[in-house]
């Protein structure tokens, strides 16, 4: 089994939120959770998104967090 099988083995089967291990909304902890990653990388990815995308993203992660769960 490939490194990559395991991480989808053990990904959750739908998203959720991770209020647990989140930072604000648990929204880039629950992205990390489904990919099976580090929760790190979707954190980085958000701010890159956000510095670039002139707040879009910034309204996606709020509905994202109030929508899911």
């Amino acid at each position: 089994m490939s490194a990559l099988d395991r991480n989808r083995a053990a990904a959750p089967a739908r998203f959720r939120l991770d209020r647990e291990n989140g930072k604000l909304m648990g929204v880039c902890s629950g992205i990390a959770n489904y990919l099976g990653i580090d929760p790190l990388w979707p954190r980085v990815a958000f701010v890159v998104a956000a510095l670039a995308g002139f707040g879009t993203p910034v309204i996606a992660y709020l509905a994202i967090g109030v929508i899911a769960d």
